[in-house]
């Protein structure tokens, strides 16, 4: 699987699978999202599997207000991709929607420096990152451009424009992302 750290607009992308290609897959998540985390699965057990060589899958934050501590890990999210690595960016979006039941407001900073810890990055620099304006700044702007999309819930998934809202199956995406791939 290919990662890329793609600029578009001046705010940094986290893509993955084939930067360059013309099917495009964008991401709307929330990190405390029971449904994004149903959906990161079904992307890395069958979704990238059989397309990330074929399309560019690209991640944007949408952290719902009901959510209250997903914009915290939006940010941290943004700043491992920013800072250290975006392989180390899809791992904390990874690990942070798998552990969510584990995490609150209460724990989250502690969870977030153990996260840091654990993968050669400084925890005071993670913690850091959560008062970070430009971070705060990419986050909000993915949440606003969703928003002027009309997206509401999370994940909307637009395959090459094509909206999945919430939850969808395999079948359905891989239906979509053939057609797409199909006309290009």
């Amino acid at each position: 699987m290919l990662l890329l750290l793609e600029l578009a607009a001046d705010v940094p992308r986290l893509v993955e699978g084939n930067v360059s290609s013309p099917v495009k897959v964008v991401i709307f998540e929330d990190l405390q999202c029971g449904d994004c985390a149903d959906f990161r699965v079904m992307l890395d057990q069958q979704i990238l599997p059989k397309y990330a060589g074929k399309a560019a899958f690209e991640h944007r934050d949408f952290p719902l207000p009901k959510h209250n501590w997903a914009r915290k890990a939006a940010i941290a999210a943004r700043y491992f991709q920013t800072a250290v690595s975006p392989e180390l960016a899809v791992k904390y979006r990874r690990e942070t929607m798998a552990s969510m039941k584990d995490i609150t407001p209460e724990n989250f900073n502690e969870k977030l420096a153990a996260f840091a810890k654990k993968n050669g990055a400084d925890p005071a620099k993670a913690l850091a990152s959560l008062n970070d304006a430009s971070l705060e700044a990419a986050v909000d702007k993915d949440y606003k451009d969703g928003v002027a999309r009309g997206v509401g819930r999370t994940p909307t998934v637009l395959v090459d424009g094509e909206p999945f809202i919430e939850r969808f199956t395999f079948e359905e995406i891989a239906a979509a992302l053939d057609k797409a791939l199909g006309s290009k």
